[in-house]
């Protein structure tokens, strides 16, 4: 019995700790969005609470924060959308086609996807200056794609292989076509797995900093990581008040995401898995 309450004790503080280190850092960017003066290194530090902070950012014209908030929804939207679509193929294909190789391919994305962004940067500056893509929406949906690719495929396979060839089979001796089959009977039996693969990917484009911070130069294409990482005020120092009302408004789209979808991405990541 001793054992056993000893054991429940450390779970729930280990539970408590994680929630708190996860929490805390997030209230304290709440806390100083609605600070009067958040200058750290000031020695009129005030902490009174203001609404300055957000209408400051939305108003101001040389924030831009609408353009970047727009600017990251449509990249990330279009790179997560490209990315389930190239993925669905691509599972569909590997699980259900017998042709040769088949098995390296996810292994040999799964490979490219561990290169570090870094190395990459110059080569693609390069393509990208080419195509007079700098500054650009192409300059990230093509990055991010290639980039989330990977995981939606490795979250679609563990779904499609599953299901059972038999369905496949039926559906040919119909008269059905392997696109039709795809559309018609695996995607609908997979929606779990496909609102997996599109949250993470946008989830990762919409957080992708170095690409963004690379291959955009104002408002028109850059996203709001970069924005808010430029933040600056008249004489050069932090706008703390700024960054972190920037910021709040910044999970706010995350945050509705996770809790709308939060059951499908819970299923999608552990159904296969399970079932397999």
């Amino acid at each position: 019995m001793k054992e056993e309450r000893i054991k429940k004790l450390l779970l729930f503080f280990s539970a408590a700790f994680l929630m708190l280190f996860c929490i805390i850092p997030f209230l304290w960017m709440i806390v100083v969005s609605f600070s009067k003066n958040p200058d750290f290194l000031s020695e009129q530090v005030s902490y009174f609470f203001t609404l300055n902070n957000y209408s400051e950012i939305f108003t101001s014209n040389a924030v831009h924060l609408i353009a970047y908030l727009k600017n990251s929804i449509i990249i990330s939207g279009l790179a997560a959308f490209f990315t389930t679509i190239i993925a669905s193929l691509s599972a569909y294909s590997i699980t259900r086609l017998k042709f040769p190789g088949r098995i390296i391919i996810p292994v040999f994305l799964l490979g490219v996807s561990m290169f570090p962004q870094i190395s990459l940067i110059g080569y693609l500056f390069k393509i990208l200056t080419n195509l007079n893509w700098i500054n650009t929406y192409y300059a990230l949906l093509f990055p991010y794609i290639t980039l989330s690719l990977p995981l939606a495929l490795w979250i679609l396979l563990s779904h499609f292989s599953r299901l059972s060839k038999e369905l496949d089979n039926a559906a040919l001796i119909d008269g059905a076509g392997r696109f039709k089959i795809l559309q018609k009977i695996i995607l609908p039996v997979s929606l779990p797995g496909l609102f997996s693969a599109f949250i993470l990917s946008f989830i990762f484009s919409f957080n992708e900093f170095l690409f963004a911070l690379m291959f955009t130069i104002d408002y028109k294409a850059r996203t709001i990581p970069v924005g808010i990482a430029l933040f600056e005020g008249l004489h050069g120092q932090i706008p703390w008040g700024y960054i972190m009302a920037a910021s709040v408004i910044a999970v706010i789209p995350i945050i509705i995401i996770i809790a709308l979808f939060q059951k499908y991405i819970m299923q999608g990541l552990t159904e296969g898995a399970i079932k397999g």
